[in-house]
This record gives C-alpha cells, sequence and structure tokens, in this order.
C-alpha cells in the first residue's frame, strides 16, 4: 500500500498539491496522467523520499522490506563497465557472490568444529540460500532474454555501457530494475526509447508482472493495454477512474458533462435565492427569511470542473498544390562505412498521403527520412521531388538550427508565415509556451523544449510536404491531440517516423516497414499493419518462405497441398527434436540441482566435515556445478524460445 494523506506542495508562488489524498493498493497498474507541469514526476520522487511534501504524509507500510524501482525520464549516465557486469552490480548478485566467494575461503581456512566455523557455515547457508532465491545462478540467462527483448544483439552484452547511445542506456538501465523486481515499479515514460517489438515485449512482460506498476505515459497505446486504473493530476488534486486509458476517456467527458450540467442547476438555485434576498432584504417581515437563504449561499459548494482546455484548433498554413507524384525513389541504396542500411528501395509517394516509417531501431527509418528530405544523398540510386513541391523536415537535430541568441519570439516572429501575432501566441500555448515563457532564450530551454520550439516553427511554414522523424517525443497527450487534428485536416502529403502506436493509427493511411535492408508496402492504417505483418508471418511459418506475396500461384493444388504437408511433417520433427531435448536437458539440470543441494548441505554440516581437503573438494565441486548450472539453464531457454517459434 502507498498512502498520501493531505499531502500540499508549493514551487515558490505556485501550489502544486493542496491536500491531495490518493491509496495506492498493492498489485495496481495504474496509469498517472496530467498536463505536463502538474507534478506527476514531482509525485514518483515524494515516493521515493527525494522531495518532502510541506504538510500532509506519504506512508509505505513494511518500506524497509520492500525494493522500489525507478526508471526516470531524463537520460542516465551508467558505470563504463561491460553491460552484463553492470547489471550484476546493479542488482546485487555480483556483491553476493563476492562475499560467498570470500566465506568459501574463510571456511577453508577454519578448524572444523569451533565456534568461528560454525558462524561462517551458517553465514554461508544464509548467503546460499539468498542467492538461490535471487535465482542466482539463471540471473545470466534471464539477463540476455530481457536484453534481446529490448533489442540488444549477443554481441552487445560484453560492450562498455558508456558506448551506447542515451536511448539504449534507459534500456540497459530498464532492464536492471526488471531483472531486481521490486515491489512498487515507478516507470516515467518508459516507452520514449523503445522501438515497437520492443514496446510489445514490454507490455507482455508487465501485464504479467506480480507487484504495483505506476507509469507515467503519454501513449495511449500502452496505457490502454498496461494499467487497470488512471489516476489523472488535476488542479493539485488525484481523480481515480477504473479502468484503462479509453475509459478513462470516455468516462472522463461522461463526468464532466454531468459537472456541467450540476453547474448550470446550481447556478440557476443561487440565482433565485439571490432574487430573494434582493427583494425582500429591508422588509421586516421577511428578515428571518432572508437571513435563511443568506446562509444557505454561504453554504454553497462551488462545483469546479477542469476548465477550458488548453488545446486550440490549428491548422497548417498549405503552400501551391503540388503534383500527383510528390516524391520518387529509385534503386534507392545507403550505407555507412561497411554497414548496409538498405539496398533496392523502389516507391512513389502520392499527393494527400500520410505515409508512416516503420520498423525496429537501427533499421534506417530516420535514414529513409532524411534521404527523402534531401538532407543527405544516397550512396546509391535516387530521390526525386515532383514539381512545385514545398517541403519541410523535421527531425530530432532540428532543435540545432534554432537562434540561441533569441527569444522565443523572436524565434517564432522570424518565421514567413501568414499567420497573424495571435495565431503564433495561440500556437504557442498550444506548445506549452505561455505568458512570460515567450521571453526566454532559446539557449537556455531544455532539449524537450528547443524540440518543441522547432516543431512549432515548422506549423507555421507554407508547405505541401512533410517529412517528420519522431515529431510527438516531447508533447504531452493534449498537445499531440491539438498536432494530430492539424495533420489529419492538412490537405497536403506527410512521411512520418514515429513509435507512437495510437498517433500512427488514427493519422496514417499508408505504412512502409524497413526490415533487413528491405521494404514492405502497407496500403492500410497502422492497425492493418499490424494485421497482416501478423497474418504473414503466420503464412511464413506454414509455407517456408521469405516474402508471402511472392507465393507461386502457377503451382497446381494438389502440388501446393504436397508442398504444405512436408512443410508440416518438417516443422513436426523439428517440435519433436526439440522437446526431447528440453527432456534431456531438465533431467540434467534436476541432477546438478539435487547435487548442489547435497555439497550446500555438507558444507553446512560442521559434524560430518573435519578434513580441509574434503572441505576445498566440496567448494570447487560447488562452483563447477553452478557454472554448469548456469549454462544449462540458458540453453533450456533458448531451446523454449525457438520452440515458441515453432509451435
Amino acid at each position: 500500500m502507498i498512502y498520501f494523506r493531505n499531502v500540499s506542495l508549493s514551487f515558490l508562488d505556485r501550489q502544486l498539491f493542496d491536500q491531495l489524498n490518493w491509496t495506492i493498493h498493492p498489485k495496481s497498474r495504474v496509469g498517472l496522467v496530467g498536463d505536463n507541469g502538474t507534478g506527476k514526476t514531482t509525485l514518483f520522487r515524494i515516493i521515493l523520499d527525494q522531495i518532502h511534501p510541506d504538510s500532509g504524509l506519504v506512508d509505505i507500510p513494511d518500506l524497509r522490506q520492500k525494493k522500489i524501482g525507478y526508471l526516470p525520464q531524463d537520460m542516465v549516465e551508467l558505470d563504463s563497465i561491460g553491460m552484463m557486469e553492470f547489471l550484476r552490480r546493479k542488482s546485487g548478485i555480483a556483491t553476493l557472490e563476492e562475499n560467498i566467494r570470500a566465506l568459501e575461503l574463510q571456511i577453508a581456512d577454519t578448524k572444523p568444529n569451533t565456534q568461528d566455523y560454525s558462524e561462517l557455515t551458517r553465514r554461508y547457508s544464509d548467503l546460499s540460500a539468498e542467492f538461490t532465491a535471487r535465482d542466482g545462478y539463471a540471473f545470466e540467462a534471464r539477463a540476455k532474454q530481457i536484453l534481446k527483448g529490448f533489442g540488444f544483439r549477443e554481441a552487445d552484452f560484453d560492450k562498455s555501457c558508456e558506448s551506447f547511445s542515451g536511448g539504449w542506456k534507459m534500456r540497459i538501465l530498464l532492464t536492471a530494475i526488471l531483472l531486481d523486481e521490486p515491489d512498487i515499479m515507478l516507470l516515467d515514460e518508459p516507452t520514449n526509447h523503445l522501438d515497437t517489438e520492443s514496446m510489445e515485449w514490454l507490455e507482455s512482460y508487465l501485464r504479467d508482472y506480480h507487484g504495483t506498476i505506476i507509469v507515467i505515459s503519454h501513449d495511449h497505446f500502452f496505457l490502454d493495454r498496461i494499467a487497470t486504473q488512471i489516476a489523472e493530476l488535476a488542479g493539485g488534486h488525484i481523480n481515480i477512474y477504473k479502468g484503462n486509458y479509453t475509459y478513462y476517456l470516455a468516462e472522463k467527458k461522461r463526468r464532466q458533462e454531468a459537472l456541467a450540467k450540476e453547474m448550470e442547476l446550481q447556478k440557476a438555485q443561487i440565482k433565485k435565492i439571490e432574487e430573494f434576498v434582493e427583494r425582500f432584504r429591508y422588509k421586516a417581515s421577511k428578515a428571518a427569511q432572508v437571513q435563511s437563504r443568506i446562509k444557505m449561499l454561504e453554504k454553497y459548494r462551488q462545483i469546479q470542473t477542469d476548465g477550458p482546455s488548453r488545446a486550440v484548433a490549428m491548422r497548417f498554413p498549405e503552400g501551391k498544390k503540388s503534383v500527383k507524384e510528390v516524391v520518387k525513389a529509385a534503386d534507392l541504396g545507403h550505407s555507412y562505412g561497411d554497414v548496409k542500411v538498405f539496398s533496392g528501395l523502389n516507391f512513389s509517394i502520392f499527393r494527400g498521403e500520410k505515409v508512416a516509417l516503420v520498423g525496429v531501431n537501427g533499421s534506417g527509418k530516420s535514414t529513409l527520412s532524411r534521404l527523402l528530405g534531401l538532407s543527405e544523398a544516397p550512396c546509391q540510386g535516387t530521390v526525386t521531388h515532383g514539381d512545385h513541391v514545398s517541403m519541410a523536415f523535421f527531425s530530432q537535430e532540428s532543435a540545432q538550427n534554432l537562434g540561441y541568441e533569441n527569444t522565443i519570439w523572436q524565434e517564432v516572429l522570424a518565421v514567413p508565415s501568414r499567420a497573424n501575432d495571435q495565431e503564433r501566441r495561440n500556437l504557442l500555448g498550444a506548445f506549452l509556451f505561455s505568458g512570460d515563457d515567450i521571453l526566454k532564450q532559446v539557449g537556455v530551454l531544455s532539449g524537450g523544449e528547443k524540440s518543441r520550439l522547432a516543431l512549432l516553427k515548422i506549423m507555421l511554414l507554407d508547405t505541401n510536404f512533410l517529412i517528420l522523424d519522431e515529431p510527438t517525443n516531447h508533447l504531452d497527450i493534449r498537445t499531440k491531440d491539438v498536432f494530430q487534428n492539424a495533420l489529419l485536416n492538412y490537405s497536403g502529403t506527410v512521411a512520418i517516423v514515429s513509435h507512437d502506436r495510437y498517433f500512427l493509427d488514427h493519422l496514417v493511411n499508408r505504412v512502409f516497414e524497413l526490415s533487413d535492408g528491405r521494404m514492405t508496402d502497407y496500403r492500410g492504417n497502422y492497425s492493418y499493419f499490424i494485421e497482416k505483418r501478423a497474418q504473414m508471418a503466420a503464412d511464413a511459418v506454414v509455407h517456408n518462405v521469405t516474402d508471402v506475396r511472392a507465393t507461386p500461384q502457377k503451382l497446381s493444388l494438389k502440388e501446393q497441398k504436397r508442398i504444405e504437408a512436408q512443410e508440416r511433417n518438417k516443422r513436426s520433427k523439428v517440435i519433436a527434436a526439440l522437446k526431447k531435448e528440453m527432456a534431456a536437458l531438465e533431467e540434467k539440470i534436476a541432477g546438478l540441482e539435487a547435487r548442489k543441494s547435497a555439497n550446500e548441505e555438507a558444507l553446512c554440516n560442521p559434524q560430518s566435515i573435519k578434513d580441509p581437503a574434503i572441505i576445498r573438494d566440496l567448494h570447487i565441486d560447488l562452483k563447477t556445478v553452478e557454472k554448469e548450472l548456469e549454462e544449462a539453464y540458458l540453453v533450456w531457454m533458448e531451446l523454449g524460445s525457438r520452440l515458441e517459434k515453432q509451435i
């Protein structure tokens, strides 16, 4: 349980929390939402005891017996050591192993049947039990399984943590948290640096998680699949909705409509009472009734609503209409040194299409966006823009092109646009720049603020072709809605790289998937792409072909059935072989576990062991068994993964 009781907190002259009350039950799956600046991350820091409220209480019973895992939103620096060693240290497994080894040496040098010997063997037994309870023997296998789920390759496991980019470092930290299996998991925007496949893997993992999860996220799909309740932070208070994010949106709308009706009724009642008071205020015969109604007015509690939405209707200015074929790629390929990104891409994007570029990290999405935007020349083939194409390109590097000496307002005024000053201010407000914020110097802004400003400037340009690389990374849900609606009403052409599945699903009508240096074209929205990809993968298992669309059509029905029967027979043999190998391995693991338990029992029984040489032999054999167990568990997990793919 986590209890918030009358928690209040102010920063300078701003009241962040006002008598906030909230109870979080064990094993809850909470999506914490709210506008940027409402205090979501601050709540996490209060739970972690990094910030103390001005008043009120935050209580976590039995806190000393609980583990809390925290994934911050900001980039982190990791120790300059190998990734696997970092995970061993972060989890405490490395320290536990070192302590066990130290005890082994002490036991070997201590005379049996002494008090010191008994104490050492007792401590050894306790540490060994803890190591087993924490699944220390299978730690490396578990770590590799999670790392692979986040897109790491075998070759990455021994690399130094400092060799990875910020996004991959966040994945390493998230792996450490999952390995630790904390009782309470606090995740601040965990999907920001994940590709679609990694998101889906994380969703699957968290759905089966045994502890409490509280997640801050602007990802609609992620919250729908993970959260069983939504906690909305607004006006210094918490509003609880028992359901996922889609339920929250519908229920919030219903609540607001009910409150609006109640507020109108209250206004009518108040007006009626005020009219009575005003009419009979000076009549002695009505004095008691007037006073009664004045007291009634004083007792009326003002009904509060969330107030007007910050979101504003905004449209992209649009340039001259382009030709039908906006951009054409012919035999397009690109490499960086010896690393080939993709090759042989041939496609056209037509006027009015909204195309998503998707794929795992490293598949070449951003590279393709730069080639389409003509900001980088291809190593092979050509990219050609049609006549009258007015293009704007947004990338994560766009923030570097801002005038750091300018104020935000000066930077926005410098954009050649048909938008007037009020429209520019409205757009600034929608992108979370309001009041005196617009007088800030660009150079003092955070990375996220600079990115929002760069995107905002693009929204002011006269264009008919937009290329956008992760435009929603630093936008909250309301701002994303403003941006999405603007794109939906944009009659020009859009090519967008994004990991935001909900955003893409409601925007695009075509999907380009980059994988293994090639591109697959799906003519539909994101949901159609997911469905079609799953279907193609299932067909590929049955037919054992690389490209389902290339299935020979000239084969007779009889020949097709014969080939399918052969494939089924082949797959059955593979499954049977895998099951047999796993059964043999499980038998081996059981024997090793028994041998390990016997060694540990012998080491912890000073009455039966008096010879130091025998103790040393037992220690040596125990280490050998532990190593064999670790290797066996790893092979078993790999076999299980292969079996799942076949079934």
